[in-house]
């Protein structure tokens, strides 16, 4: 369906497709082009556009329904993230069994990535969404089913990864369907309401998911996670997604289909020194979390309440992250924004394991989310701006899968070194080498990016 501008006689995909098919035809002819260059153009694109492309989110009713039901889905997926790293340490008592459980959905969600894309270009990203909204929601409500009558640790090994397949899906697919719900010049403001929904819940959801598996046990929890899946999949069918138009002659087997993203992101300035650089940081952080929570429940030996405020009070940061990234990115740029807020990440991961205070790590843990937010929004707001439609959903899957590759590795490698050193050390360790990595990007094509076009 075509869509122009509210009060325009043109349609504000005619600028941003321009620069799109400049930049894929650039690609396509493997030609040499700075990063700043190809980030100023999208950027001063984007702000060329008419006021009316860039009014108020608010009067799309399509972006409303889908900003309710996936907010209700991050309150559910806070109680998970919690639940299950808990479930684990009850039935097990050991900080390396949950790193295997990370790891192991990290390396479902990888494979998935291969042809995750493929799928998202392929079939209608809606029902897609909805598909796999269904079938999390069928999975983890097995979990507290079983745990009424058992309490088998292997079925967490079998359904976490598989439910990570899924979740991999719709996260690529979800990516995809933003710029078919708002408009160009919407799309990073509209990426940092999303996230800054999902911070408001998870203020409250951690609390809330500590509070529960207090009460009624971990099992409990996730099944409240699985009813949000059931409502968020009812909720998508009534959000009208703009298709992305399939230039003819491109279909082709899953491995070149899943090739043609890769290759864009290779040959793209800013986004291949940006998915070397996540690689990295990814193997570092991957098990960050489930360190966290080892932190306070076994080393400080807290309960599973102050768990959940730690990590209530880091989504805070999530939530200031998410209010200032696009004013940060206008000042600033898509370089300066990304590198500064990576290094705010790694100075808090530092020196996560060097206080005992419950109130500092929560501090720690609000500034590390803060500048993961800022970093992660910004990152995939330029990606949906300078990728052209047809390809998105290939260019996220080859995107996340490669800069995911690592991350099982690390989380087993991160978890276990902090099992046999100490949370501290490790924590130290880690945290200065995300900033040096951060560093490292002022050097690439990521660090020239430039917040405006030079003038013609």
């Amino acid at each position: 369906m075509a869509w122009t501008g509210v009060g325009s006689a043109w349609s504000p995909r005619v600028r941003i497709g321009a620069v799109q098919q400049r930049e894929a035809a650039a690609m396509a002819a493997g030609e040499k082009s700075e990063g700043d260059d190809v980030v100023a153009a999208a950027e001063a694109a984007l702000g060329q556009l008419p006021e009316a492309a860039r009014g108020s989110l608010w009067r799309n009713p399509n972006y409303r329904v889908f900003l309710g039901v996936q907010t209700l889905s991050a309150l559910g997926d806070s109680f998970s993230a919690v639940a299950v790293p808990l479930l684990v340490l009850h039935s097990t008592g050991s900080v390396l069994q949950m790193g295997l459980v990370t790891a192991l959905t990290g390396v479902a969600s990888i494979v998935t990535g291969i042809f995750a894309g493929v799928v998202a270009d392929r079939v209608d990203r809606r029902r897609l969404l909805m598909a796999a909204d269904a079938v999390r929601c069928v999975l983890y409500a097995l979990i507290p089913l079983v745990w009424l009558f058992a309490s088998p640790v292997w079925l967490l090994y079998a359904v976490v990864p598989v439910a990570g397949v899924f979740s991999m899906l719709f996260q690529v697919t979800y990516v995809t369907v933003v710029p078919g719900i708002v408009e160009p010049g919407q799309i990073t403001r509209a990426n940092g309401h999303l996230y800054a929904s999902y911070a408001v819940v998870g203020v409250a959801g951690p609390a809330l998911a500590g509070l529960v598996a207090a009460a009624f046990g971990a099992a409990a929890a996730i099944g409240i996670d699985a009813a949000t899946f059931a409502v968020s999949a009812l909720g998508i069918l009534f959000v009208k997604v703009r298709a992305a138009g399939r230039p003819e002659g491109q279909q082709g087997g899953v491995k070149g289909e899943f090739l043609a993203g890769a290759r864009f992101l290779w040959r793209h300035p800013v986004l291949r020194p940006l998915t070397v650089l996540l690689s990295g940081i990814t193997f570092l952080t991957y098990g960050i979390t489930d360190v966290l929570i080892f932190r306070v429940k076994e080393d400080l030996g807290h309960a599973e309440s102050t768990v959940g405020y730690v990590l209530a009070a880091g989504t805070l940061g999530t939530f200031v992250g998410s209010l200032a990234v696009a004013r940060l990115r206008e000042r600033g740029g898509f370089g300066v924004v990304w590198i500064g807020a990576t290094t705010v990440t790694g100075a808090c991961v530092a020196v996560l394991g060097l206080s005992s205070s419950v109130v500092v790590l929560g501090v720690l843990a609000a500034g590390m989310l803060c500048g993961t937010g800022v970093a992660g929004i910004s990152s995939m707001s330029l990606r949906q701006e300078v990728t052209p439609g047809h390809l998105l959903g290939r260019v996220t899957a080859a995107f996340w899968t490669l800069h995911s590759a690592l991350g099982p590795l690390g989380a087993a490698a991160v978890t276990a070194a902090a099992a046999g050193f100490g949370v501290a050390a490790v924590c130290l360790a880690v945290g200065g080498c995300v900033m040096a990595i951060a560093l490292l990007g002022a050097f690439t094509g990521v660090g020239r990016s430039r917040r405006t076009a030079p003038a013609p």
